[in-house]
């Protein structure tokens, strides 16, 4: 049988194409498990847990609709009291740990300071916002706050976690979210924790 010159590189062409998704693939899923390990040990040199709570949605409750992609999509109210000890700032992470690729971040807030308490309901969806702080990148491609917008099946869980750091974190870091927690982890003072679920 004949081989065509043509063929031949049509074929290596999808094989390189092929094997290039596959690469980015595990290298994605090894960056989102890594991530989230790292997310799991922030709390580890904490010396206090304090509290954060919303007033849409209990601890471990069901998110209401308002604040999925099924709804307005816009940030839920939250507000944490017991913040003690030598606090520079605040960074809230929110993220969904049983996302297709293990972990997935819907909002995160850094710098925020240390002297405000709540956060009221649809925060700008753009990087600096005054008297709340800077919004990094979620993983929908945006500054800000995305809503759960899980695919059909079991309730995904969402967990929102506040920590109170003992400085701020620089701002060239700002675009690596993997930098900016592990920078983040040595300066932990308290955290709190707060989970939701949402279903489809």
């Amino acid at each position: 049988m004949r081989i065509n010159g043509r063929t031949v590189i049509l074929t290596l062409a999808s094989l390189i194409i092929i094997i290039a998704v596959v690469i980015g693939f595990l290298m994605f899923k090894h960056e989102t498990k890594t991530q989230l390990e790292l997310v799991k040990s922030l709390v580890e040199n904490a010396k206090y847990e304090f509290k954060l709570e919303s007033e849409v949605f209990p601890n471990s409750g069901e998110i209401p609709k308002k604040y999925t992609c099924d709804g307005e999509n816009i940030s839920p109210p939250l507000k944490w009291s017991n913040v003690q000890g030598n606090v520079k700032s605040l960074l809230l992470l929110v993220y969904d740990p049983d996302a297709p690729s293990g972990f997935f971040v819907h909002w995160v807030i850094v710098n925020m300071p240390p002297n405000i308490f709540e956060l009221p309901e649809n925060i700008p969806k753009r990087e600096y916002v005054e008297n709340v702080g800077y919004q990094l990148k979620n993983d929908f491609g945006y500054f800000g706050y995305g809503g759960p917008c899980p695919p059909p099946g079991k309730p995904h869980r969402y967990v929102f976690i506040m920590l109170a750091l003992d400085t701020e974190v620089p701002k060239e870091m700002f675009g690596d979210l993997t930098e900016v927690l592990e920078y983040a982890k040595a300066h932990v003072v308290g955290y709190a924790v707060l989970l939701g679920y949402y279903g489809r």
